[in-house]
């Protein structure tokens, strides 16, 4: 059985979701990412975040190949694209926390409830929240 990601939650420097988007891409290096991650590798949530740091994923992706530890490359990153700020992590950190909470992302949630057989837990809000459920950690 492939696994699933770390929690979104899971923090690095401070900053939510990165820990998660270097453990998909060690995962699918090491062929072991559960297949319904595959398909949105360095898109969605991914995307934004290395969006929000101002570096290319692909660039990333070969980092985090290199070696090292989730800080470290969070470091590469700051040196690579942008340093973020506390003010710039806090804003990550609660922007994250509420992504699919009336907003663009709201149908994907709907959806992806549905399709994992979640569409009558309504404490399920968020996207983070849906991974917890998803994922097996709630």
């Amino acid at each position: 059985m492939k696994s699933v990601p770390l929690s979104a939650y899971q923090e690095t420097l401070g900053m939510i979701y990165f820990a998660r988007m270097l453990d998909k891409i060690r995962l699918h290096a090491a062929d072991n990412l559960r297949e319904d991650f595959c398909d949105n590798l360095g898109t969605g949530l991914d995307g934004r975040c290395a969006g929000f740091l101002q570096v290319d994923y692909a660039k990333l992706v070969e980092r985090v190949l290199q070696g090292g530890t989730d800080e470290d490359i969070l470091k590469w990153c700051f040196a690579n694209g942008r340093a973020l700020t506390e003010l710039d992590i806090f804003i990550w950190n609660n922007y994250l926390k509420k992504v699919g909470w009336n907003d663009g992302t709201s149908e994907m949630l709907v959806r992806r409830k549905k399709e994992s057989g979640l569409e009558d837990r309504d404490e399920i809000q968020t996207m983070p929240e849906y991974f917890e459920y998803d994922e097996g950690r709630k």
